[in-house]
């Protein structure tokens, strides 16, 4: 929950301000239906079988998802001997086609920041364009895009 100093100092920030900080685009082809790219973002059970780097402790990763505008979500999984937790706020849901929410880890809740999946039938697959936007700095961006084109590697194995 966030707390009156943390939204103060959010509305601090200008939205030029934020758009102005790092960001990464991802993009990848499926060869699944729509439904079933954005079943795997939207659903607690089938998130919870692909989530996470390829380091993650089998069966250590849950999540809570009330997938809804201002509906709230939270992702846990250990990697590595370390536990991490993730959440936030969806601010946009558009069934089988656009995901937005904010991200901020359980670790550094100040350091909030954007994702979009936008979701788009491309022949017999998908195409999946995965923006992730208002890093704190270029190492939190690099760290997250690393992080990231390995989740997507297990996205892309989980729906083959």
């Amino acid at each position: 929950m966030a707390t009156q100093s943390s939204l103060a100092k959010h509305d601090a920030i200008s939205d030029a301000e934020l758009a102005a900080r790092p960001s990464l685009t991802l993009t990848r082809r499926f060869n699944a239906a729509p439904e079933k790219v954005y079943a795997a973002w939207a659903d607690p059970q089938k998130l919870m079988q692909w989530f996470g780097p390829t380091s993650v402790e089998e069966g250590s990763v849950k999540a809570d998802i009330d997938l809804r505008v201002g509906g709230r979500y939270r992702i846990s999984f250990s990697a590595n001997g370390n536990y991490n937790e993730v959440g936030g706020v969806y601010r946009e849901v558009i069934p089988n086609q656009r995901l937005v929410f904010s991200w901020a880890w359980h670790s550094t809740p100040e350091r909030e920041s954007l994702v979009t999946i936008s979701i788009k039938p491309e022949g017999s697959g998908t195409l999946l364009i995965f923006n992730h936007a208002q890093f704190v700095d270029a190492t939190a961006r690099d760290n997250h895009e690393r992080g990231w084109t390995e989740f997507l590697g297990k996205l892309e194995s989980y729906l083959a």
